[in-house]
C-alpha cells in the first residue's frame, strides 16, 4: 500500500503526541467550547446586556446634563449680556436725566437772574421817579416859599403892604426868573 503523506502529516502527530502527554482530547475540547458559549451567551444575555443598558443610560444622562449645562450657560451668559444692557439703559437715563437737570436748573437760574434783574431795573426806575416827584415837590414848594420870602422882602422894604394882584405879579415874575437861571 502506498500511503500519502500529507505534508502536515508531521504537525499533526505532534499535536496528537503532545495532547496524550497533557491529557487534551477533542471531545473535551468540544464541551468546554459548547459550556464558554453557553456562558457567554447567558453572561450576555443576563449581565452584559443590562450592564450595557444602565452604561447607555448613564451615557444618555451625561449628554442631557452636559446639553443642560450648555443651556445653562447660554442662559446665563444671555442674562449677564441683558443685566449689562439694563445697567447701559440705566446709566444713559441717568445721563440723560442729570443732563435735563443741569439744562432746567440752568434756565432757572438764568429766569431768576433775568426776574432779578429786572427787578432791580424797577426798583432803580421807581426810585428815580420817586426822587423827580421829590425834587419837583420840593422845587415848588422852594418855588412858593422864596415867593413869599421875596413878598416878605418887599413889603419890609417898601414898607407898604402889597395886593394880591401885586404879589401875584411879583411871584410870577420870581419864578420866570428862577426858571430861566436853572435852564
Amino acid at each position: 500500500m502506498i500511503t500519502l503523506q500529507l505534508p502536515f502529516a508531521d504537525i499533526v502527530q505532534n499535536f496528537e503526541d503532545i495532547g496524550a502527554k497533557t491529557g487534551f482530547t477533542l471531545p473535551q475540547f468540544l464541551a468546554q467550547c459548547v459550556a464558554v458559549t453557553i456562558l457567554f451567551l447567558l453572561l450576555q444575555k443576563l449581565a452584559w446586556a443590562p450592564v450595557r443598558v444602565m452604561l447607555e443610560e448613564r451615557i444618555k444622562r451625561i449628554a442631557d446634563a452636559m446639553a443642560n449645562a450648555d443651556k445653562i450657560k447660554k442662559e446665563l451668559s444671555d442674562a449677564e449680556a441683558t443685566r449689562l444692557g439694563i445697567i447701559q439703559k440705566a446709566n444713559e437715563q441717568a445721563n440723560r436725566i442729570i443732563s435735563e437737570a443741569e439744562k432746567s436748573a440752568a434756565a432757572i437760574t438764568e429766569q431768576r437772574a433775568r426776574e432779578a434783574t429786572r427787578q432791580a431795573e424797577d426798583i432803580v426806575k421807581n426810585a428815580h421817579e420817586a426822587s423827580v416827584l421829590d425834587r419837583n415837590r420840593l422845587e415848588e414848594e422852594l418855588k412858593r416859599h422864596i415867593g413869599e420870602l421875596v413878598i416878605q422882602t418887599t413889603e419890609k422894604v417898601t414898607g407898604k403892604v402889597l395886593t394880591a394882584e401885586d404879589q401875584a405879579r411879583l411871584n410870577t415874575e420870581t419864578l420866570r426868573q428862577l426858571g430861566a437861571n436853572n435852564n
